[in-house]
């Protein structure tokens, strides 16, 4: 039966969406734009774990896989930004060449800079960062949707 996997991969989603709402609302860390992100595909899996539940399609589970795939593509993303292996969004990421900037320019910038940026890591466990976890516990997730998807009504 797919419920159970559908239900797995569902909780799943809603176990990492309410984490990262507790980080941000009890833990205090502010989330970047690129973490705010990698929010909607956990959503999305909810919504999709709940019609698969009333409403068996084959093409859900496999929506709710493909939606994983897109969670861990962010998260991957955004583990390559916060090591430096590649630049980010301008909306997050500092910029290191100042040299043709004037003292006005330099201070403007610093003023409307984001609070919280994308290339900065604020939590680690196990040497892991918020979106590398992210990006590692979304490719489980697709691998239970996919598991879901294959297996009989």
């Amino acid at each position: 039966m797919t419920k159970p996997l559908v239900l797995l991969a569902g909780t799943g989603s809603a176990a990492l969406l309410l984490g990262a709402l507790g980080f941000q609302y009890i833990g205090g860390y502010r989330p970047c734009e690129l973490c705010l992100l990698q929010r909607w595909p956990h959503g999305i899996a909810i919504a999709l774990a709940l019609v698969a539940l009333y409403l068996p399609f084959r093409l859900v589970p496999a929506l709710g896989a493909l939606t994983m795939a897109v969670s861990t593509g962010f998260g991957l993303y955004h583990t390559g930004v916060e090591q430096k292996w590649w630049q980010g969004p301008s909306e997050c990421t500092s910029s290191t060449d100042i040299t043709h900037q004037s003292a006005q320019q330099l201070l403007d910038q610093i003023m409307s800079a984001p609070i919280t940026r994308c290339d900065e890591v604020q939590w680690t466990f196990l040497h892991l960062s918020m979106a590398s976890w992210n990006a590692i516990l979304s490719l489980l997730l697709a691998l239970v949707w996919v598991a879901a998807a294959r297996r009989k009504a």
